[in-house]
């Protein structure tokens, strides 16, 4: 049992993990060498190591992918801290339902959020064809099943002594 929750807490930790990088890093979308996320665009100038960094459009939708990112981070922080009261208070045999639930809620906002970002950034962004989504962007996608699976495992997990 000891194994499992070691397990659970190290895939809810994973996904901490994912959703902060995935928020807060600038690599949503890169065009002609330049990158472009949730809060700034940035392109070198001439020289790698300078940057030249401007605010991010104030488009509804991307302030809406903004929000969902945000929520996502705070729903799953909510949902572990709910699981380490609910291992010390739950009695036995009782589901960790509160839990599952604000996992389940943080994978549903970084899909939504993501697939916003998905359908809507050649409205921000002129589609070419050096356009590419980044490494943030995928690490988004790559949270959203991850959550979603340890959303249902803390639903489905039983508390035992």
């Amino acid at each position: 049992m000891l194994l499992l929750l070691l397990g659970i807490i190290v895939l809810h930790v994973a996904v901490l993990v994912l959703l902060f990088v995935s928020t807060i890093v600038s690599q949503w979308l890169i065009v002609n060498g330049r990158t472009a996320d949730l809060w700034q665009n940035c392109s070198t100038l001439g020289v790698p190591s300078a940057f030249q960094c401007v605010t991010s459009s104030t488009n509804e939708w991307l302030q809406s992918v903004q929000a969902m990112m945000i929520l996502s981070i705070i729903f799953s922080v909510l949902s572990l801290f709910w699981f380490f009261c609910q291992l010390f208070t739950l009695t036995k045999g009782g589901r960790f339902y509160i839990t599952g639930f604000f996992q389940i809620l943080a994978g549903l906002c970084v899909m939504s959020g993501a697939a916003i970002f998905t359908v809507r950034h050649t409205d921000w962004q002129p589609a070419t064809s050096d356009a590419a989504f980044g490494f943030a962007y995928i690490l988004a996608w790559v949270a959203f099943p991850l959550a979603i699976i340890s959303g249902v495992i803390y639903v489905i997990l039983r508390k035992r002594e």
